[in-house]
């Protein structure tokens, strides 16, 4: 069967020697704030789903960043944790002392299974509230806020004045047998997407009390996770900044505040520095804290990278020891969901530019390199010396070492490729390239993460019937029908 020739071709790699491999930028050691890692490798943070449902370490959690563990990366960082103690489904936490027993099974786990060659950070989080879209009557009996605004919005319309003075029961039935573009022209646009995609909170809805307190809530929260992760033994802390989450959406160009905490490049940057000097002054000056940052929003009206630069200037300038650069992955152009089913931030274009498959233009192989050499530029052009990590499509070695010593970055990252095998950095060091499974950048794992499901990836199971010792004994996913962690190899 001949390729597909919409989809983008994963180029060819020459895999180095060992003696190659060893004499490297990319299996050097580099200082990150206060640790040092032993190479430039780096995992970044990926969401597997397999904490408990009230937030802890599971056994599952521990045999998949063992797993990873295993492949001796220079640092590896562990999920999106929430900073909150409130249920947030099997998503990691850190946000009570209870959750620290946990968390330091983990960090003892990785020390052992990497030999204690492994840095471990912990990524922490804050998130704002995102519900399922409803059923069309459900919404429009329960949750439309009616007002005379709508009323007068129906006299004006074709169809709707004879039943605008309705009393309000009646009205709540009269406009569900309305025609359904009639029924969003008297909606405003916030009603309309919560209708048609479902209700999400803005960090602009300074009308709800706990919306327009973040910014004295959210550095003792943040700073109080950070002690937990340090107390764990963690070697530190990802604040993370990025995507659809709070402190990204503080930083948003989107973010119109006037309470000194949005507008301006200044106002919006200010909540993500002062959450970072809580977080420094609680864990201190011998430990490392870092950021997950975007490099551009992709979206229209967002930030660009003319934004990235001024703040990661600034949180480096507040104490930040390093800044990973990713892009995109937004709420605002995301594809409507399923009845039922909650809005993600990863099917729309910014979704798209956040995990480049080979179905986009150009493929996904360095794409977001950009971001972080020009991030880096502006650093060093400032004085600043933070460590910068870039990532987006990284799969092989010649492309690593180029981008370490061109100065676009001082670590290289990998996700979905450190996902399709674990093992690949520590084949590559030991001059074993040959033996790499390389992710296939489908997304397979992505619409996982999606459904909430284990994540998994499809090239795992393709070693089942050759090399394994057979079905029996292999820890599967909850439906029985992938394989929860990837095939053993043996150095």
């Amino acid at each position: 069967m001949s390729p597909d020739p919409r989809l983008a071709r994963i180029p060819p790699a020459r895999w180095p020697s060992r003696e190659e491999a060893v004499a490297s930028r990319l299996f050097s050691a580099l200082r990150v704030g206060a640790c040092t890692a032993r190479t430039r490798t780096w995992v970044p943070a990926m969401v597997p789903w397999r904490a408990s449902a009230d937030g802890f370490v599971t056994d599952d959690v521990l045999d998949w960043y063992g797993r990873f563990a295993d492949g001796r990366p220079g640092v590896l960082v562990v999920e999106a944790t929430g900073i909150r103690d409130v249920p947030s489904g099997p998503l990691l936490r850190a946000g009570d002392d209870r959750f620290v027993p946990g968390l330091r099974r983990l960090v003892d786990v990785v020390r052992e299974r990497s030999g204690g060659r492994t840095r471990l950070f912990l990524q922490v989080l804050d998130f704002l509230a995102v519900k399922r879209r409803p059923e069309k009557a459900t919404w429009v009996r329960r949750f439309l806020r009616l007002g005379d605004v709508h009323r007068e919005r129906l006299e004006r319309s074709p169809t709707g004045a004879g039943i605008a003075r309705l009393p309000e029961a009646e009205l709540r039935e009269a406009l569900l047998a309305l025609p359904h573009a009639e029924l969003l022209a008297i909606l405003d646009a916030r009603e309309v997407e919560e209708l048609e995609k479902g209700y999400r909170e803005r960090v602009t809805d300074v009308h709800q009390p706990h919306v327009r307190e973040l910014p004295r809530v959210l550095p003792g929260l943040f700073a109080a996770a950070a002690a937990r992760a340090r107390e764990a033994g963690f070697d530190g802390v990802e604040l993370h900044y990025a995507h659809a989450y709070t402190l990204a959406s503080f930083l948003s160009r989107t973010n119109d505040r006037a309470d000194g905490y949005g507008g301006t490049l200044a106002g919006r940057a200010r909540l993500a520095v002062e959450v970072a000097e809580a977080v420094r002054a609680r864990v201190g000056t011998d430990w490392t804290v870092g950021v997950r940052l975007l490099g551009d929003e992709a979206i229209p009206g967002g930030s660009t990278i003319e934004d990235a630069c001024h703040h990661a200037l600034a949180l480096a300038r507040a104490g930040l020891d390093f800044v990973s650069v990713s892009k995109g992955g937004k709420f605002d152009d995301a594809q409507q969901p399923k009845v039922g089913e909650a809005v993600y931030p990863y099917t729309g274009p910014s979704g798209h530019e956040c995990m480049p498959t080979v179905k986009i233009e150009g493929g996904p192989f360095g794409r977001n390199l950009h971001l972080a050499r020009a991030i880096r530029a502006h650093l060093r052009g400032a004085g600043c010396t933070s460590a910068v990590v870039a990532s987006g499509g990284m799969n092989d070695f010649e492309g690593a070492e180029r981008a370490l010593a061109d100065g676009t970055c001082d670590f290289v990252a990998a996700a979905r490729q450190s996902l399709a095998d674990p093992d690949w950095w520590l084949k590559l060091e030991l001059g074993r390239g040959a033996e790499i499974r390389r992710c296939l950048y489908t997304n397979y794992c992505e619409a996982l993460d999606q459904r909430h499901e284990q994540v998994t990836c499809q090239l795992w199971d393709r070693d089942m019937a050759a090399g394994d010792p057979g079905r029996a004994g292999i820890a599967r996913s909850n439906d029985g029908r992938r394989r929860l962690v990837p095939p053993p190899w043996r150095a």
